[in-house]
C-alpha cells in the first residue's frame, strides 16, 4: 500500500477555522514539517480541503 508525503508550505493563521483544524488533524503544526499518512480517501479529501497551504507527494510503503 502506497502512502502519502504532506509537508506544510504555508501558515495556517490566515484560514479559516476548519482549514486550520484539518492542518492539525492531518498532525501539521509548522511551516516545513512533513507527515507521512495512509494513503486513503479521508487523508485525500483533508489533504485536498488545504491544498493551497500544503504539497502532497505519493510515496511507495517499503515493509
Amino acid at each position: 500500500m502506497s502512502s502519502l508525503e504532506i509537508t506544510q508550505i504555508k501558515s495556517g493563521v490566515g484560514a479559516l477555522a476548519n482549514q486550520r483544524a484539518t492542518l492539525r488533524s492531518l498532525g501539521l503544526r509548522k511551516v516545513g514539517q512533513s507527515v507521512v499518512r495512509p494513503d486513503t480517501p479521508q487523508v485525500r479529501g483533508m489533504a485536498r480541503a488545504v491544498a493551497h497551504l500544503v504539497t502532497v507527494e505519493q510515496t511507495k510503503e517499503t515493509k
